[in-house]
């Protein structure tokens, strides 16, 4: 497994993320913790979740099936860099969602309990909260950082003004500020490209790209097609809209001799500021397969040839003006 620093801090992870989404609606608790177990035999000590993942409000199904791993002992807390979110709402009553600092505080202590852990790696904003300001919001990340909950702080889903914003408003406190943003980014959804993916090299966080394979599109999707499997209305509907350039990018990736998922994510560890894609396998088998991806080094002339079949952005303003 290759190892990086997560954005400017000293904190080493893994070069992929193990996202633990489908841990409880998809892939059963025993199937989530031969996941797991099998994910740290690979290498793999960065795990990333959600205090809403499981998708029944207010329970934390995906948090506690972690808790419930990390309690089996064996070092599997102490050998994991532990990631996880905050923001979407958790009940029906106020305060129950969101960035304010009565959430951030209730938020926290829930996930320890559910994760039956004493303190986050990295505890990270789901949604940017445009009703909080962010005086509000370091003000409660600090203090549980005094309190040893948290160790660092990171974003996601935020543009590239409100990593500028948060960042300004960390250092009038000389506070570390975030040291990461998890963002939409793949072969197909480029926009991080304009700002977010500059604003995270300017400031120093690591960036953790979300949805590598565009839901399944750049996993091999047609090949999976012909050979009979079924795919979900949205998948079929995007598909559609993407043909040609996925037509284009398996083909290519037929002569490279690669799985076109592999080289999905060997694209992005190849991206300035990419810490760490993020992989939501559903078995042992998809885990094992995207391993490969770490070996997979593309020249110059395979990155040229990738941008030929889905053209991305330069850094603004120059994408759109002189």
């Amino acid at each position: 497994m290759d190892y990086g620093q997560l954005g400017r801090t000293g904190l080493q992870v893994s070069r992929l993320c193990l996202g633990t989404m489908n841990f409880g609606p998809v892939t059963s608790e025993d199937d989530s913790f031969a996941i797991m177990d099998r994910a740290h035999e690979l290498g793999i000590n960065f795990f990333d979740t959600a205090n809403v993942y499981g998708w029944k409000k207010g329970e934390g199904i995906t948090e506690n099936i972690i808790g419930r791993w990390f309690a089996k002992g064996g070092g599997r807390r102490e050998r994991t860099v532990i990631a996880t979110k905050l923001y979407g709402d958790m009940g029906d009553w106020p305060n129950e969602g969101r960035l304010s600092a009565l959430n951030i505080r209730r938020a926290c202590d829930a996930s320890l309990k559910r994760m039956q852990t004493d303190y986050i790696d990295l505890y990270q904003a789901h949604h940017v909260d445009r009703n909080t300001p962010f005086e509000e919001f370091w003000e409660a990340m600090d203090i549980l950082k005094q309190q040893g909950k948290i160790l660092y702080v990171g974003s996601s889903n935020f543009a590239g003004w409100h990593i500028a914003k948060a960042q300004e408003s960390a250092r009038r406190r000389n506070s570390l500020g975030l040291v990461s943003e998890q963002s939409h980014y793949n072969l197909i959804v480029r926009a991080a490209e304009l700002e977010v993916i500059p604003a995270c090299e300017d400031y120093g966080l690591g960036l953790i790209p979300w949805s590598p394979l565009a839901g399944g599109l750049l996993g091999g999707i047609l090949r999976k097609i012909d050979k009979g499997r079924s795919a979900s209305e949205t998948i079929v509907r995007e598909l559609e809209k993407h043909r040609d350039k996925i037509e284009r990018y398996e083909a290519f990736c037929d002569e490279l001799g690669e799985d076109p998922a592999n080289v999905g994510l060997a694209w992005l560890l190849h991206q300035k500021a990419v810490t760490a894609p993020i992989i939501g396998p559903r078995t042992l088998e998809q885990l094992d397969g995207t391993v490969k991806a770490l070996e997979i080094k593309l020249d110059e002339k395979a990155l040229t040839r990738i941008d030929e079949i889905f053209p991305g952005f330069k850094t603004s303003p120059e994408e759109y003006a002189w």
